[in-house]
């Protein structure tokens, strides 16, 4: 073991956890998997955990039992420093605790510790406001809007929910929190889709900027027939107890509140000394996935800052390039560690658009098929709808392997039988 190469892959994510794992299958590495929870969740799914429409605890895959399936260690913590010069991290295991940080040295670090909305400083947004980028979020939030269903149902009371972020987890929680009303009126509350207010405000001229015109008119269109409002070009200046004030003077009067705009690195990057970030905080990597300034540490997923040399155009922060990164580098380290060590040269990645997908509960959903997806193309209705839930089993299948991921749809299906379609508790 002393001899063997350790690498310290810090967030548990898409990429993060696809790297652990194709790592510790191979015997020329010591693997250490940090995070900060004890489960993975596939974080495009989150947004229906915060509505109630998805059980996190059906859907999250166990550190420590991947671990021990695919040869890596995990070690539960949060990370707060990087000594570059030692090669060590810090990590504080239980923020109660006051015992000192646990060191861990490393001869190869992977940071893939993702990102987070970004508030731009905007006043009363972190004292008022849920975000959901993790699963502690968005169970936080599910627990607010439970709490004010309860009421709701004793005594008829308004549910108003404000959302300020057109991107795809806006449009998308807008429309699971719809669904999910829908679905709890059968349970005694027939007049509950009456009394829900729903508004999803965008400072832009239009709802997801990613995709072309006719999707974002198109998921507009069906929000507002859900009942919906639909505020673009509408710029939020400050949060309160009690809603948002906006720039032209207005209000959005809403009892719960959610921050879903703008994308930012954790803070704890900004405490790494002497790295190339980007203007999110991002840190700054070449095409071989290595920070400018160390190659003996890595970055990848959404808190990494890649130009693609191919199209000189950045690589999206999404679950998709986090993905591909993840099976870039597996077999790139592995060769590296074969022929000539961490510090081998590692072949450059090369991002391949293909495509976007946004699904809107069970009403609707639009695909962008790119070049790389059968030449190209365009998904509607069902059909974009499944294809985003291929999109998970996907990436079930890269954790699990065949036979385990199998068993798992199976599983899926059959608690999907058995169990309503919303929580109820």
């Amino acid at each position: 073991m002393a001899d063997r190469v350790r690498i310290v892959v810090v967030g548990g994510g898409v990429a993060g956890l696809e790297v652990a794992t194709g790592l510790g299958r191979e015997s020329h590495a010591a693997v250490t998997l940090v995070d900060r929870g004890l489960s993975h969740v596939w974080k495009p799914m989150l947004h229906t955990f915060a509505a109630g429409t998805a059980r996190p605890d059906r859907q999250t895959v166990d550190f420590f039992a991947q671990a021990k399936r695919n040869g890596f260690h995990f070690q539960p913590g949060t990370l707060t420093a990087v000594d570059r010069a030692a090669k060590t991290i810090s990590l504080v295991v239980e923020e109660a605790e006051s015992r000192p940080p646990l060191t861990l040295p490393y001869d190869l670090l992977v940071l893939a510790i993702g990102s987070r909305a970004n508030d731009f400083g905007t006043p009363g947004v972190e004292e008022h406001c849920s975000t959901i980028d993790d699963l502690p979020e968005a169970e936080d939030f599910h627990a607010a809007l439970r709490r004010h269903l309860l009421r709701s149902f004793r005594g008829g009371d308004e549910l108003s929910v404000a959302i300020v972020g057109g991107g795809a987890t806006g449009v998308e929680l807008a429309a699971e929190l719809k669904h999910a009303i829908d679905l709890l009126a059968r349970y005694g509350s027939p007049d509950l889709p009456r009394r829900l207010r729903l508004s999803l405000i965008e400072s832009g001229p239009r709802l997801l900027p990613a995709f072309p015109e006719r999707v974002s008119a198109a998921a507009a269109k069906t929000l507002a027939g859900l009942g919906v409002e639909v505020m673009t070009g509408t710029m939020v200046t400050a949060a309160d107890e009690t809603g948002f004030a906006l720039k032209d003077g207005g209000r959005v009067e809403a009892t719960l509140k959610v921050w879903a705009a703008g994308v930012k690195a954790p803070d704890v990057l900004s405490r790494i000394d002497g790295l190339e970030r980007a203007r999110t905080g991002g840190l700054v990597v070449g095409s071989d996935l290595r920070t400018t300034r160390d190659p003996a540490i890595l970055a990848l997923g959404d808190c990494a800052s890649l130009t693609d040399p191919a199209t000189a155009r950045p690589v999206p922060a999404t679950a998709q390039a986090a993905h591909q990164q993840a099976q870039h580098l597996v077999p790139a380290l592995r060769r590296a560690l074969t022929e000539g060590g961490v510090a081998a040269t590692l072949p450059p990645f090369h991002y391949r658009e293909r495509g976007a997908i946004v699904s809107l509960a069970d009403f609707n959903g639009w695909g962008t098929l790119g070049r790389y997806t059968f030449g190209g193309g365009r998904l509607n209705g069902l059909f974009a709808r499944l294809a985003h839930d291929l999109l998970y089993r996907q990436h079930q299948l890269g954790l699990f392997g065949p036979g385990l991921a199998l068993a798992t749809w199976a599983a899926d299906e059959l608690d999907r039988r058995v169990s309503p379609p919303v929580r109820l508790d």
